[in-house]
């Protein structure tokens, strides 16, 4: 993710059109990141797993103005949101990316939730920061994505955080 060159971008896509927009980008040669997590659905008396995005209706993309423009003629776009502050996107978004390729289930979490920021000292998940929330008698943690004031969850041993102050 930090190797790509550019500006991230949000594309704020027109409805259910994340996977559409990441297919044209990717044709175009313009790098993104489209977060996906398995979702079941239930059809009549079928069982049915679908790959969903994390943040219905955004995927973040890279590039210089032209890829901008470039994306906004694909017609799948509502709007662009700029990023202005980029190191932080980047490492919020690097942290899912983390999350997800160490097959962590990760819950949609749709808004930010006020608590204290934490980070993950050991295992697989070292240096990931977000906040800390309980539900159920469990430890999650927030990742958050600020410029979309949302985020998603991941559950976590209290154990192993340590404050990021």
């Amino acid at each position: 993710m930090t190797e790509l060159p550019g500006r991230w971008w949000v594309a704020h896509t027109k409805s259910r059109f994340e996977k559409a927009f990441a297919k044209e980008l990717l044709a175009r040669g313009i790098g993104y990141f489209l977060p996906l997590v398995e979702q079941v659905t239930f059809s009549g008396r079928r069982r049915r797993p679908a790959r969903v995005p994390l943040f219905p209706g955004y995927v973040f993309f890279c590039g210089d103005e032209s890829a901008r423009y470039a994306a906004m003629r694909t017609n799948r776009l509502a709007r662009t949101l700029e990023v202005p502050d980029q190191c932080r996107l980047i490492n919020e978004l690097a942290a899912i990316e983390m999350a997800l390729a160490h097959g962590a289930q990760l819950d949609p979490y749709p808004f930010a939730a006020v608590g204290r920021r934490c980070r993950v000292a050991a295992g697989p998940f070292r240096g990931i920061e977000g906040i800390v929330l309980h539900r159920s008698r469990t430890t999650r943690l927030l990742l958050q994505v600020a410029v979309l004031g949302q985020g998603a969850s991941i559950e976590i041993d209290a154990g192993l955080l340590e404050p990021a102050e």
